[in-house]
């Protein structure tokens, strides 16, 4: 049945796109050359007013690739958070690292390497903003819930001229709606639903509007969201080996373990909570400030991957899950005129923390039966207690990140309707990240944990700063009436570092020269504390090697940690290390209307990520990559309105592009790979028939690299020499990205006495993607060569509809909907615990089968 229901929902979405785009074919006479070109909002027809280049302009006059959902889809999609709205943009996708809210990384037309996503690894190449303040983090997106917006623009392709480093392959703006001076209006939202094969959730939210005088108002949004759970943590255990213990088990451990204390059902749940708040000061007819702030903070639990060995929906995790991710962002924007320029300031200040507990069980058992030719953990390395027994190897993991943004920038326009026109504008932003990873493990003897946090196998404290500086410029100048040349330029500087701890601890009695006790529980003599600075600016390893008498260690230069193994000496201290970088970027841009309703445009565009610090000192900084854009596009309008049509096709050229992958012993490393090539079309469409709204919209995209991509960095790129491998052949596919992604939805309306009945189908459809791009790999301790795209596995395509019935009227909205309506297990992402963890994938997969009421009153 499931192939049947494919086929015919897929053959219902292309019919839908054919039945959206067959009136730009079928009018026969095109409006007068000097008549306005009027735009179309996907339901009523009214003009779509966006923000994409700096200024107000319609959506069908901007020519650039922008992807737009106004105030009513969202609110008709039912759309409240990120991958709901990244399903419905055809150039988006994602990776969801582990699945949580808040941990995806977004990637735009196929620029993606995998592996993102470490919070020491790449800065992301997709910008994010809210309202005009860059909210963009590493680790994961910050996942604003999606109430009282005006709109999403999604801006494809670089925009490194007016958005910056982040905006390598394009930009994500999320648009509030602002205070209005008006009248006093607000309305309140609620709904229940039920999961298929999971529990019960829900959501409240409401918002007001409220003019304090002529020129002042305030705006304030409120809501909470429950998500069911749906995947359950079922009874197991797991056994290690203890046939043959370096020291004799601990009281009670048997090799044995199970998870009955965490058994639990519908085990992934979240709740969200948070406001946003905003106050529109017009001084004059000319200077208005805006003040406003953000709050939301976001608590899950358990695990949103599960495993497929045990079954659908199904997962066997043996310690406490749970990840708090708290936000509040203040942002000021000062718009004003002098003369006839516009004037802009925007300044924004977000602080971000979370705090997680993960199950690092798969770790353990990865690595007993690594080393199972002798004797597996218990048999080859020194997990004790005190008293000296062989104990639990189980690990997990409790983390925290502490991200800091302060973002500044000012910005001139000239006025609009010159021919020659600019918008120019200086750019500073500064972000820094406390990071804290704990791999613990219960009753680990003190001497063989890090120094001075007994339970604790590894630990990572550091802190990063990242910092951007930049001026830019864009100017237009008609040379007819009806055809336009753009270019920009970025000018930027970016300056980077990080410095810390990371690694093991050390036993003050182990002599590197000389021997003794065992360092620690993995007998590393390498890494954590064997590397820290001492006195004399030599690393403790090197110092004792050489027999250096003095080893005290210099102080830890981040709070929190032993020492400092992450850093460079100098005069006595430690300084972080530090990867900075200068450049220009660019955009031109040939946009002609030979009728109205008709735009068509060329652009030439440059995008890039700043290079950065890999924490291990043997791998060296890895460079910024550049995107180079070609692109072609046309916007297409008619039926006064009723009817529009845009696509692009592009290909884009992507040099020497990050890559991060979990190295050996499961570090994070960032290397920069070979050049890729992109090849893509999108489009996007609308069409309204009276009581009938259709919307269609799709991407293809193919993703190749253009040489090899090698274990060991290699200039000539054939991968040999010794402990090298071609990792990825010349012309693998890019993972992430679908090569193809569609979606359609038709709305149905008819007034029945003081209401409007509706019906409402959608449909969205995304080919099957790879999950990495190396093919093949060294694996850890045997050597032997494996394949970790084979491993992971690929995700399949899938399709889904959900349907929606309701009635409004003036006041008041009612609404039945089923998402998910034929229960698709369409897989997100895949992932693995640690890099040698292999034998347990997990999927991470979208919501099931959902049912739910809404219910909405205005006042």
């Amino acid at each position: 049945m499931k192939p049947l229901y494919r086929r015919a929902a897929l053959s219902a979405l292309l019919a839908s796109a054919a039945l959206v785009a067959y009136p730009a074919f079928a009018q026969t006479a095109p409006p007068a050359a000097d008549a306005p070109a009027p735009q179309t909002d996907d339901q009523n027809g009214s003009d779509i007013v966006i923000t994409a280049t700096k200024r107000s302009e319609s959506l069908q006059n901007v020519p650039i690739a922008v992807s737009v959902l106004t105030t009513k889809k969202l609110d008709d999609l039912n759309i409240t958070n990120f991958s709901q709205y990244a399903q419905m943009l055809p150039s988006v996708s994602f990776q969801a690292l582990g699945g949580t809210p808040g941990t995806n990384v977004v990637y735009m037309r196929g620029v993606a390497s995998g592996g993102d996503g470490n919070h020491s690894g790449s800065l992301p190449s997709v910008g994010v903003y809210l309202d005009e303040q860059p909210v963009t983090t590493i680790g994961g997106n910050l996942d604003v819930h999606i109430y009282d917006i005006a709109r999403i623009e999604s801006l494809s392709g670089p925009q490194g001229t007016l958005y910056g480093a982040s905006s390598e392959a394009g930009t994500i703006r999320i648009i509030t709606n602002k205070p209005d001076t008006s009248s006093l209006y607000g309305r309140i939202d609620l709904e229940g639903n039920k999961v298929s094969k999971g529990g019960y959730g829900g959501k409240a939210e409401g918002m007001i509007n409220i003019p304090l005088s002529a020129s002042i108002a305030f705006r304030g949004v409120a809501f909470y969201q429950r998500d069911a759970g749906y995947i359950d943590n079922v009874p197991g255990t797991r056994s290690f080996d203890v046939s043959a213990p370096l020291a004799p088990l601990a009281a009670g451990y048997t090799g044995t373990v199970n998870n009955s204390a965490f058994v639990k059902k519908d085990y992934n749940d979240t709740e969200i909570a948070g406001g946003r708040a905003a106050l529109k000061v017009d001084l004059d007819s000319n200077w208005t400030i805006t003040p406003s702030i953000m709050v939301q903070d976001t608590r899950s639990h358990g695990s949103y991957g599960y495993d497929p060995r045990l079954g659908d929906l199904k997962v066997q995790h043996f310690f406490p899950e749970f990840r708090r991710d708290r936000f509040w962002q203040a942002g000021l924007t000062i718009e004003g005129r002098l003369g006839n320029w516009d004037l802009t300031y925007a300044g924004a200040y977000l602080d971000r923390k979370d705090y997680a507990s993960s199950d690092y069980t798969d770790y353990a058992e990865a690595y007993d039966n690594l080393y199972s030719s002798v004797g597996g953990i218990a048999g080859y390395f020194y997990f004790r207690n005190a008293a000296g027994n062989t104990i639990d190897p189980r690990q997990k993991v409790i983390g925290t990140d502490h991200f800091k943004k302060m973002s500044q920038e000012f910005r001139v326009a000239s006025p609009s309707t010159n021919r020659f026109r600019i918008v120019a504008g200086l750019f500073y932003q500064r972000q820094s990240n406390d990071i804290h990873q704990d791999y613990q493990v219960a009753g680990l003897a003190p001497l063989l944990s890090v120094n001075g946090s007994p339970g604790t196998l590894w630990l990572t404290q550091q802190h990063r700063v990242d910092k951007d500086y930049a001026m830019f410029g864009e100017a237009s100048f008609d040379l007819t009436p009806t055809l336009t040349f753009t270019a920009g330029g970025r000018a930027f500087i970016y300056d980077n570092s990080l410095i810390g701890f990371f690694g093991f601890g050390r036993n003050p009695a182990f002599n590197q020269l000389t021997g003794g006790p065992p360092p620690n529980a993995a007998y590393s003599t390498r890494t954590g504390v064997a590397g820290c600075f001492t006195t004399s600016g030599v690393r403790l390893r090197d110092a004792q090697l050489v027999g250096q008498a003095n080893t005290t260690l210099l102080p830890a230069a981040v709070a929190g940690s032993p020492c400092t193994d992450l850093g460079v000496y100098s005069g006595g201290t430690i300084l972080p290390v530090k990867a900075s970088g200068q450049g220009v970027t660019y955009r031109f841009n040939l946009s002609w209307k030979p009728v109205s309703g008709v735009l068509l445009y060329g652009t030439m565009s440059r995008g890039f990520r700043p290079g950065g610090i890999n924490r291990r000192a043997d791998v060296a900084p890895y460079a910024a990559d550049f995107l180079t854009n070609y692109e072609v596009g046309g916007k297409f309008t008619g039926f006064g309105g009723k009817f529009r049509f845009n696509a692009a096709l592009y290909r884009q050229d992507w040099k020497k592009f990050q890559f991060s992958f979990l190295g050996q012993n499961s570090f994070t490393e960032i290397h920069n790979g070979p050049d890729a090539r992109i090849w893509g079309a999108e489009f996007d469409s609308a069409l309204t028939l009276g009581p009938l709204s259709l919307t269609a919209s799709g991407s293809y995209t193919d993703a190749k690299t253009t040489k090899n991509l090698c274990i060991v960095d290699d200039p000539t790129y054939t991968c040999t020499g010794a402990g090298n491998l071609v990792s990825a052949p010349k012309g693998t596919r890019l993972p992430v990205t679908p090569q193809v992604k569609l979606n359609g939805s038709a709305r149905y309306s008819v007034p029945m006495g003081g209401a409007k009945l509706y019906g409402q189908a959608v449909v969205a459809y995304q080919s099957s993607a790879s999950t990495d791009i190396r093919t093949a790999v060294f694996e850890t301790f045997s050597g032997n060569v494996i394949n970790p795209a084979a491993q992971l596995g690929r995700l399949p395509s899938f399709t889904t509809a959900d349907f929606a019935i309701g009635a409004e009227w003036s006041k008041f909205s009612l609404e039945l909907y089923l998402q998910n309506a034929f229960d698709a297990r369409g897989q997100l992402s895949r992932f693995q615990e640690c890099g040698s963890c292999g034998q347990r994938p997990y999927i991470v997969p979208i919501t099931p089968q959902t049912i739910g009421l809404r219910f909405g009153a205005k006042f």
